[in-house]
């Protein structure tokens, strides 16, 4: 066989690639195979596409196969890889916090509707984690300042990576600490949550890719799955400003326990907002206005 026959290009990668992680039943094979070849061999989504016979080195070949074999033992991309993208911004993702999901985003669209860009407001982030949602906040709102808050001390190194990685670490401070504790009230214009909502006894069902390369402590929601909302909604109403707005993750089959906490607590306006794919994902309010 001559080498011309043997070279491995691009496309070639990307098809054995696809095969590859179809064959071991990942659920998007296409998608990672060519994150982990643009990774491995240095190339970008349009070189693959412009250039696909570009032959990749052996050194590069060599990278992108273990990375596949990676995956194919259910490890997800972002530990892979070491980022993930969310919302407008990259963020760099380890095994101490949460992989940013495309489901989150709906609480970042929220937050930013009705919101004049220049606007100056104060944002709190409960369980910040990689800084994901705070983060892709004060990216788009340049007069925002933010804090930060999570009991990982872990999770908070990964946040002040990407903060200082996306230039936001003058605008954002970061704390460790149990929900609110020691946080005055009536301190925030907005709050943002995605909090542990798994019942414990469902964390063994989960994905692979979860349930095995995930924290546990960002996971566990106790035994139906409630425990940190009945914790947050008095504490997230406490610390917003009179007419302040919060917005909580939630799972797609929480609305109806989880709205109630928020109403029971003080909030107004409370609904529940759908994400991209119609569940059930956010439930959000405001804190009752002072009267005029």
């Amino acid at each position: 066989m001559s080498d011309e026959q043997e070279a491995l290009t691009l496309v070639k990668a990307w098809t054995a690639g696809r095969a590859r992680l179809k064959a071991a039943g990942i659920d998007q094979p296409a998608i990672d195979a060519r994150l982990m070849l643009e990774a491995a061999a240095d190339a970008t989504r349009t070189d693959i596409v412009t250039d696909p016979y570009r032959v990749i080195t052996p050194e590069q070949a060599a990278t992108l196969d273990s990375y596949l074999a990676r995956r194919e033992r259910r490890e997800p991309v972002s530990h892979i890889l070491g980022r993930k993208g969310f919302w407008k911004i990259m963020l760099n993702v380890t095994p101490d916090v949460l992989t940013p999901r495309p489901d989150t985003e709906t609480i970042v669209e929220a937050a930013l509707r009705d919101w004049p860009e220049h606007e100056p407001r104060t944002v709190l982030d409960l369980g910040v984690g990689s800084g994901a949602i705070i983060l892709a906040i004060l990216a788009e709102r340049p007069a925002a300042k933010g804090l930060g808050v999570d009991i990982s001390e872990e999770a908070l190194a990964v946040a002040r990576e990407n903060a200082a990685n996306l230039d936001l670490d003058g605008r954002i401070a970061l704390l460790r600490g149990d929900w609110t504790g020691g946080l005055a009230e009536e301190s925030f214009d907005l709050v943002v949550s995605n909090p542990p909502y798994i019942p414990s006894q469902d964390i063994e069902t989960l994905e692979p890719e979860v349930r095995d390369h995930e924290p546990r402590l960002a996971l566990d929601g106790g035994a139906d799955g409630l425990d940190h909302y009945r914790v947050l909604a008095p504490e997230i109403l406490r610390v917003l400003k009179p007419g302040g707005r919060f917005l909580v993750e939630i799972g797609h089959d929480q609305s109806l326990q989880v709205e109630p906490l928020f109403r029971d607590a003080g909030g107004v306006e409370v609904s529940t907002l759908k994400d991209l794919s119609d569940r059930h994902r956010v439930v959000w309010g405001r804190k009752k206005p002072l009267e005029t």
